[in-house]
């Protein structure tokens, strides 16, 4: 790779079951190799057990890989995804930190699960336990897709106007990561860190600005423009604030399963030319097949 790439088909933001994606993370490999991506990352949230099997399903389909997480971080009483990429998935600092995030969920489940009820929605803790993989990772969308199978709701968008959002039946606020800790666990594992889909935060602009002062001054490098959830006016928007603050730019569909997700794997438009890409930066983190 060289810097030319910004057009690579790069997909460095997705899911698998061992958070709350629907598909392993071989079969997320063989979506991203089908669907044309050039590179490929997997990114649980708080979460490092799929990366063995990704990386392996990678290397077998001859496609390009780097390691990844996607870290859950409170900043102004709200929550924030940080994105590690070319992390070293056994650096201890990292596991222990992710092991503390996870810590508090199935509280915080219960918690939901409670508040669902008082408002007529029975046996939903259970219910979201069933799509939940790795239940030590129960989180919102599990709950959703209990919301859509029992006809709560019509779909995934619904779900998240009428419920389990700040203000609606359902939210639980949960003390996650600081900011701080989560730049630091993912720089001092070799990593870079990324502000995962900027355009999704309900900030305002003096918010915004003090999430990226302080992502900047801990050591952040990236954010994310072109992602499922951005408009085409939040790619232009966060591809103008790259430029302002240096930062690098990455690319990923946030991909959680087939149907559910806005985009999938490999079809996201590319990055702007005048943007420098995050794996530009990771070209020796790269695992080649």
């Amino acid at each position: 790779m060289d810097s030319t790439t910004h057009a690579l088909n790069a997909d460095l933001h997705c899911h698998s079951f061992v958070s709350d994606g629907t598909l392993s993370p071989a079969a997320l490999a063989r979506r991203a190799k089908d669907n044309g991506v050039e590179l490929w990352s997997l990114t649980d949230h708080d979460e490092l057990g799929g990366q063995r099997e990704a990386r392996d399903a990678a290397a077998g389909l001859g496609l390009p890989y780097l390691t990844g997480v996607e870290v859950s971080v409170t900043f102004a009483a709200s929550t924030v995804h940080i994105v590690g990429l070319g992390i070293d998935v056994d650096d201890d600092t990292l596991r222990e930190g992710l092991r503390e995030t996870r810590d508090g969920r199935e509280r915080r489940a219960r918690a939901i699960a409670e508040s669902l009820a008082a408002v007529g929605i029975e046996g939903s803790f259970d219910g979201a336990m069933c799509y939940a993989g790795n239940p030590t990772l129960i989180s919102r969308t599990h709950f959703a897709r209990f919301l859509v199978e029992s006809g709560v709701c019509r779909d995934m968008q619904a779900v998240f106007r009428r419920y389990l959002v700040r203000g609606k039946p359902g939210y639980v606020a949960h003390r996650w990561a600081s900011l701080a800790d989560a730049v630091r666990w993912i720089t001092q594992a070799g990593g870079i860190a990324v502000v995962a889909h900027p355009g999704r935060y309900k900030f305002t602009r003096n918010e915004e600005a003090a999430l990226f002062d302080e992502f900047k001054a801990h050591g952040g490098r990236a954010v994310e423009v072109v992602t499922g959830s951005h408009s085409g006016a939040d790619a232009v928007k966060y591809a103008a604030l790259a430029i302002e603050l240096d930062l690098l730019a990455s690319r990923g569909a946030d991909f959680h399963a087939p149907g559910e997700s806005r985009i999938d794997l490999g079809l996201l438009p590319a990055l702007p030319r005048a943007l420098t890409p995050v794996w530009d930066a990771l070209t020796d983190r790269v695992l080649h097949p």
